[in-house]
């Protein structure tokens, strides 16, 4: 690395002396902002005895120490005295320019490519990685909740997801940056939704001063190793598994249930999990209120000594439990919200109210609308006064401004008489409708997090609905201090032992978190729900050093083996864990509940053994490729290719004698095999629908006279001996012998698909035609 005698970057070198320097790119070390004016260094000194560096800004007047520690594998960089530390607003480490393209770490703060990477690690965790790009300290990222778009999906050629900016990609390669705030006095800033919302004061951090980062740079295969050394020796987040630094360990990214749970029912759950040789059972929603985080009366009747309970029993089984969370979220029901409201919920800002309010009054007179009048953020609509919390409907349009039909005494709290003068203020709510913490009461939450995990013993946790603590005017630093708040707080023997994602990374918090596990399933099927979006997610896993998740799936009542396995087909090549969200009924339901079950053991422990190969792993990865993963013995599988095609048989009107077959080429290159299917009958709405008197004619001369009249929601499943009829739940209504067993040749078959489907609302047939071909063996690689 080289500094120029301005202050500035000039050249990054690896051994070798290739430059990764983008020329003619600004480099200031240390840029300062002071009066709104960003200003980089016209001048440096070298302190050689004391390894420090001056900068002098000349348009400001003022200076910056730098100490500077070479540690071998990467380069400190340390803030030590400023000038009018009270007057400067902000640093920035950099930009810093580099050619490098290929890959772009935005959260993690690296870019690389086959051979080199260059990386810069914020720490401490005042040090925000990336920009200061608006004041509210956003990170900026993609987030599928505000795209365009629908829920279901993104386009499959949406450019890569980015989360964050420690590192960024620019047209000539890359940046990575860095910066602190200075956050001494209140601001009024434009924050969720907000144009004009209050900042508070934040002192606890002294400012600018000790803001601290590392650079550094080492061959594409050291780099993850190089920010492990920066972790152990700067004291960072370190958390390991089995002794293991979860970011190499396979075990990061182990797949779990989600399933509601109980200490009546917690056997048969466990019973449950271990059939799927899973090693973790998380409940999606364990609590009654969020902010005190009390449990569910029913489930859990001694709060969280029941939890304990259903802990240790779990533990004795060899299963961890875990609870989903909504982090800084405070239901309308917690104490924190009633009877008294805390005065430390999160304000959007305030003003006073100009006249005396009798505990009848529904309208109320106030000396300012501006926090009052922004509708794009304002679910709940609630001020507070005093210890009352009031609803309002509207805001009068001009003066005399008037809050109007208030409801009083909102939320169960005491209507109160209110005097000429006293302090109104808006509180901060989200679309969940529920409040949001300032900085002082978030850590009172993360403390309250952390004593259930302590008091408890959980192992589990995601920590949901992260952006809340943006309530508090300091975006990701905020919510980075939310989880370090917590994770500061576990007892030795949880602390970096909890698996833990959120829904939103953060530079300093990739220290903490285990993985992320993005992708929901609510709104499509079983593979098309967000599909594109969790394979964009692999990338930002794989470019920022991540444990890969595949996300949420749905295991219902009529969950097939087809959908499962093209599941953990992917998992397996992505070397991705998945979480199925499901429930002791919905396993009990489906027709198919136990071999689902074994299925999922069999392809897990051949993931996590490391069974399968490269080689295999890129055609796993291959959304369209089908497999089946056949056990030979404990540790030996059979991995099976499985080719497919859809055809769909429409309901047709036509001419009396008139055909009404549909037709479908099928390329099977396999060997010759008896023909499989699955076929299923849909209709939209609550109508039936029936396929009377099927028939499939293979090649023009074999054909398959099905024996059995399908209905709505019915299926029909070939394994080229039998034929078996399930109900929508796979539970089996009748079953037949094939008398003579139509064969797949190798090459293109000509399948004609007939019979008449009668019923409203376009009903139509899918069949799933399946051929499938010689296995590759494959064994645990830790037996």
């Amino acid at each position: 690395m080289e500094i120029n005698a301005k202050g500035h970057l000039t050249s990054l070198q690896d051994k070798t002396g290739k430059e990764y320097f983008a020329a003619g790119q600004p480099a200031p070390l240390l840029a300062v902002q002071v009066n709104g004016k960003l200003l980089s260094p016209e001048r440096m000194v070298w302190q050689k005895r004391s390894s420090s560096i001056t900068l002098y800004y000349p348009a400001w007047k003022g200076s910056a120490i730098i100490r500077v520690v070479n540690k071998k594998d990467y380069v400190t960089f340390e803030l030590q005295k400023i000038q009018e530390n009270e007057s400067v607003e902000l640093v920035v480490w950099g930009p810093y320019p580099t050619i490098i393209h290929k890959r772009i770490g935005e959260t993690v703060g690296t870019v690389w490519d086959e051979k080199f990477g260059i990386g810069l690690q914020a720490l401490n965790i005042k040090t925000l990685g990336g920009y200061p790009s608006t004041d509210d300290d956003v990170d900026p990222s993609f987030d599928i909740f505000n795209y365009e778009g629908s829920l279901v999906d993104i386009p499959g050629d949406q450019k890569a997801l980015f989360r964050g900016q420690t590192a960024k990609q620019t047209d000539y390669g890359s940046v990575i940056q860095a910066y602190c705030r200075n956050r001494n006095v209140s601001r009024i800033i434009s924050n969720w939704g907000h144009d004009k919302y209050i900042a508070p004061a934040y002192t606890q951090d002294g400012g600018v001063t000790g803001s601290k980062i590392a650079l550094w740079g080492a061959p594409q295969e050291m780099l993850l190793s190089v920010i492990e050394k920066i972790e152990l020796q700067e004291k960072l987040p370190h958390p390991t598994i089995d002794g293991i630094w979860a970011k190499k360990s396979p075990l990061a990214t182990s797949s779990y249930f989600i399933m509601s749970f109980g200490e009546k029912n917690l056997q048969e759950a466990l019973d449950l999990t271990k059939k799927a040789g899973l090693k973790y059972l998380y409940h999606p929603g364990p609590f009654d209120t969020w902010g005190h985080f009390k449990l569910n009366k029913t489930t859990f009747p001694d709060n969280w000594q029941s939890m304990k309970r259903c802990v240790e029993t779990a533990a004795q089984q060899k299963i961890d439990l875990g609870v989903h969370t909504l982090s800084a979220f405070i239901t309308t029901n917690d104490p924190f919200v009633t009877p008294v409201p805390d005065k430390r919920l999160a304000k959007v800002g305030s003003s006073t109210i100009t006249g005396d309010i009798d505990d009848k009054a529904t309208t109320i007179p106030i000396a300012s609308p501006d926090f009052f009048n922004q509708m794009k953020n304002n679910n709940l609509k609630t001020v507070m006064i005093g210890t009352e919390l009031i609803r309002y409907r509207a805001v009068t349009d001009k003066e005399p401004w008037l809050l109007v039909d208030c409801v009083r005494g909102a939320f169960s709290t005491h209507i109160q008489k209110h005097e000429k003068g006293d302090t109104i203020a808006k509180l901060m709510d989200h679309g969940y409708k529920v409040f949001l913490p300032d900085m002082s009461l978030q850590n009172e939450i993360a403390t309250n997090i952390a004593s259930l995990f302590n008091e408890t013993g959980l192992r589990q946790i995601s920590f949901d609905g992260l952006e809340g603590s943006w309530s508090t005017g300091m975006g990701q630093y905020a919510t980075q201090l939310f989880v370090k708040k917590w994770y500061d707080l576990l007892k030795p023997e949880l602390q970096g032992h909890v698996i833990n994602d959120a829904s939103g990374p953060g530079h300093y918090f990739w220290h903490i978190f285990t993985r992320m596990n993005w992708g929901e399933p609510w709104y499509a099927g079983f593979r098309e729900s967000q599909t594109q979006y969790r394979l964009k997610n692999q990338d930002y896993y794989y470019r920022n050093f991540i444990p890969r998740m595949l996300g949420w799936f749905k295991l219902d009542p009529t969950t097939g083996m087809e959908d499962l396995e093209w599941l953990l087909a992917r998992s397996a090549g992505f070397d991705a864990g998945f979480a199925l969200s499901t429930s002791i009924e919905n396993i009990r339901k489906n027709g198919l509940g136990e071999q689902l079950l074994n299925t999922i053991r069999e392809w897990e422990k051949a993931r996590l053994s490391g069974a399968f190969k490269e080689s295999q792993k890129e055609a796993l990865r291959d959304i369209k490729k089908e497999f089946h993963l056949q056990k030979i013995n404990d540790n030996t599988w059979n991995l099976l290719p499985v080719q497919t095609a859809i055809l769909l048989h429409k309901q047709k009107i036509k001419q009396p004698g008139e055909p009404v077959y549909s037709a479908l080429s099928f390329d099977n290159p396999y060997k010759e095999q008896p023909l499989q299917f699955v076929i299923q009958l849909h209709s939209e709405g609550s109508t039936p629908a029936v396929w009377e008197t099927p028939a499939i004619e293979l090649n023009n001369y074999a054909k398959l006279e099905i024996p059995f009249d399908v209905s709505k929601g019915q299926i029909l499943v070939s394994d080229g001996k039998n034929i078996r009829l399930l109900d929508q739940h796979r539970k089996l209504i009748k079953e037949a012998p094939i008398k003579t067993v139509p064969t797949l040749g190798n090459g293109i078959n000509n399948i004609m698909v007939d019979g008449v489907i009668s019923g409203e609302n376009s009903p139509e047939v899918k069949i799933e035609i399946r051929a499938i071909g010689d296995g590759e063996q494959i064994s645990s690689k830790s037996k």
